[in-house]
């Protein structure tokens, strides 16, 4: 590669800037799943059953999931076209501007109906901002490190989401510990929520410094070269679906049994237990504390890995085991024992990470340059839909229907299941050289040998 790629600081600091801002805005993301699962039905959708009342606030959770495609849309086209960096600092900043004003909302009790409707739409801001972020997090790590240690470079923005988490859920986990019932309800839930607008601060000043992918800098100037003659491109968003729709396709189906698989051992498990099991809340945050501080270190050990067997056989790992994992999963959590409950949630987490680790690499390595923005975050968001956004609702729904983790043990085995027949059907992509086209090369696992991987 050219000197171009080594922009200032180097990949890590390029790394650092991708990790920091995505954690931040998972912060955000899932400071409202957690709250969803422990205040907001009581504060924003009072009802006589708490089961209803907490089906109501995670379909509000849902709807900002709704909003990321639009946002993978919107934030891809312009991603493809001006550059990587400057979408993600828009994005940084809608996601955090979302996340304090929630923190500074009125509840039912003051406004009534209004009150919903406001959270709504900033949740709803808060999706659209995140289908942005995640690819172009991952595209400008994966664009500026080399081909042989892609794996383990990208896996790093994506151990933004359990450093999110780890940050969201011990915020709220220390509040808890500290406070009384009556304070964290009347006025200590807003803290975590105001506390993003200082993250977004730090994270803006580590962003900005960061230099745009050399990879797609290449790309921008054969567009304009080839516009200057005359050539005329498509949009992005069109030009994937023309030409690349069983790559979205493969992206939805690889991350389909992760994003159920994540939400139901984090958001769903902390509804499981203080509803179902009526054990304290702090027993499932910090089981989700220490299992996603666990998730958080081995996330890039497996994209490292996935640079010496391929990304297939890493992401199988993980989705075969989920398979299996989703039945002891719930037997193991019904046993109210503290240790127990953390090892059931930190081998899970585990398997996820096996799935999510590789995926930043394998996911970018499925489109070319010119469309891999909007190809990236279209696969990923449309996922989030169909995967995500329905998880903790369609597990609320079954517990509540037959008062039995079995059904939502059968659930998350089928997501795995989906993802394992979808990777193993996706070719891989080890080794791609993310500078040329698919018409410009064909890439198959056999032309990596075993020394290019070390």
């Amino acid at each position: 590669m050219s000197d171009t790629t080594t922009p200032r600081g180097g990949i890590g600091r390029i790394v650092a800037a991708s990790l920091i801002g995505t954690t931040i805005e998972w912060y955000d993301f899932f400071l409202y799943g957690s709250a969803a699962a422990l205040v907001f039905n009581t504060l924003f959708f009072p009802t006589a059953d708490p089961l209803v009342g907490t089906l109501i606030a995670f379909i509000t959770y849902a709807i900002g999931f709704a909003a990321r495609p639009l946002g993978g849309v919107v934030f891809g086209h312009f991603g493809d076209k001006i550059g990587r960096k400057k979408l993600l600092v828009v994005s940084l900043l809608m996601m955090g501007g979302a996340t304090f004003a929630m923190g500074l909302l009125p509840t039912y009790d003051s406004i009534g109906v209004g009150a919903p409707v406001l959270l709504t739409v900033l949740r709803l801001i808060q999706g659209f901002a995140l289908g942005g972020e995640w690819g172009g997090a991952v595209l400008i790590v994966s664009e500026h490190g080399g081909d042989k240690n892609r794996g383990f470079w990208a896996s790093w923005p994506q151990a933004g989401a359990p450093g999110g988490n780890l940050l969201a859920t011990g915020v709220l986990a220390l509040l808890a510990a500290f406070q009384s019932e009556a304070a964290f309800q009347s006025w200590g839930w807003r803290v975590p929520f105001l506390l993003s607008g200082v993250l977004v601060l730090i994270g803006l000043w580590i962003r900005v410094s960061v230099s745009e992918s050399p990879v797609f800098l290449e790309a921008q100037a054969k567009a304009e070269a080839a516009a200057a003659q005359g050539v005329k491109d498509r949009a992005p968003v069109v030009e994937v679906f023309r030409r690349s729709w069983r790559e979205v396709l493969s992206a939805i189906g690889t991350r389909f049994g992760e994003n159920i698989s994540y939400y139901i051992l984090t958001s769903f498990l902390l509804v499981y237990v203080t509803v179902h099991l009526e054990l304290p809340k702090s027993t499932a945050l910090n089981a989700v504390l220490i299992g996603s501080a666990v998730h958080f270190v081995t996330i890039p050990l497996w994209g490292a890995l996935s640079d010496r067997l391929g990304r297939r056989p890493v992401t199988l790992i993980g989705s075969v085991g989920m398979a299996v994992w989703a039945f002891a999963f719930f037997g193991l959590v019904d046993s109210t024992s503290f240790p127990v409950i953390t090892a059931a949630v930190t081998v899970g987490l585990l398997l996820h990470g096996a799935m999510y680790g590789p995926q930043a690499a394998f996911i970018s390595e499925m489109f070319d340059t010119k469309v891999r923005y909007s190809g990236a975050s279209m696969g990923s968001q449309l996922a989030s839909i169909v995967a995500g956004a329905l998880a903790p609702i369609v597990a609320v729904e079954l517990l509540k229907d037959y008062g039995s983790s079995t059904p939502v043990s059968i659930y998350l085995c089928v997501a795995a299941v989906i993802t394992t027949v979808t990777v193993a059907v996706t070719r891989e992509t080890l080794g791609r050289d993310l500078a040329r086209s698919r018409d410009e090369e064909t890439v198959t696992a056999p032309t990596v040998t075993t020394a290019d991987r070390v």
